[in-house]
């Protein structure tokens, strides 16, 4: 399936002019069919799949309790 950069930027949550400069950087691949820029929308499956991964990392770390100091409980 193919993106236009409009559907691609909503698609990725980014605004078009960072999805424009990202084609013209060569870092996402691109089809000009003469009037437009079509983009395949499978390219990022890998991407999306390790920011996924990265979250559940960052909650699991955010909600790991804090464990008690041994300092408090001592108090001589």
């Amino acid at each position: 399936m193919y993106l236009t950069i409009k559907e691609t930027a909503e698609y990725l949550s980014v605004p078009e002019a960072t999805v424009k400069s990202l084609i013209q950087q060569k870092k996402i691949r691109a089809l000009f069919d003469g009037e437009e820029y079509l983009i395949y929308k499978e390219q990022f499956s890998t991407h999306l799949k390790q920011m996924e991964k990265y979250k559940q990392l960052i909650e699991e770390i955010l909600n790991e309790p804090i464990p008690e100091s041994i300092d408090v409980k001592d108090e001589d």
